[in-house]
């Protein structure tokens, strides 16, 4: 059986508690989404396409909203790019120190990053920022 978005985004957020750390990752996940984007439709808008769409089905496997999320992000990504005009070395550097922040933030928590566990995590980062949209919060809670 599949998880639903409420478990992916629990199982997420285990290792995202320490208040640095979700500071950091409110900031490097967008930016590691933005230049893997940009950078995948450097490389070919038709593989940007093609990644975009097995992407899809995994967020529509989710729900609705994920999709929303993800395609929202996805256009916000490829907007930006245009009107900062971001190359690609600028798009890979980007990336790079996103990720060594994202790795520090780790360290500030004291676990390992959620994507050793399963690649599929890399997809559920940006899911994680709009969690609060995505899953109906239980007001009694």
């Amino acid at each position: 059986m599949a998880k639903s978005i409420e478990q992916w985004i629990n199982a997420y957020a285990v290792s995202h508690q320490h208040p640095q750390n979700v500071l950091i990752h409110h900031l490097c996940v967008p930016l590691i989404f933005l230049s893997v984007v940009a950078i995948v439709h450097f490389i070919s808008p038709w593989l940007l396409l093609v990644s975009g769409c097995l992407a899809s089905a995994f967020y529509l496997r989710l729900g609705f909203k994920p999709l929303l999320t993800f395609w929202a992000m996805a256009a916000a990504s490829l907007f930006v790019t245009g009107l900062f005009n971001l190359s690609l070395q600028i798009l890979i550097v980007i990336f790079l120190l996103a990720w060594i922040g994202q790795f520090i933030g780790h360290k500030i928590e004291g676990a390992k990053p959620s994507l050793f566990d399963d690649l599929k995590f890399l997809l559920i980062g940006p899911l994680w920022l709009f969690s609060k949209w995505l899953i109906k919060q239980n007001p009694e809670k």
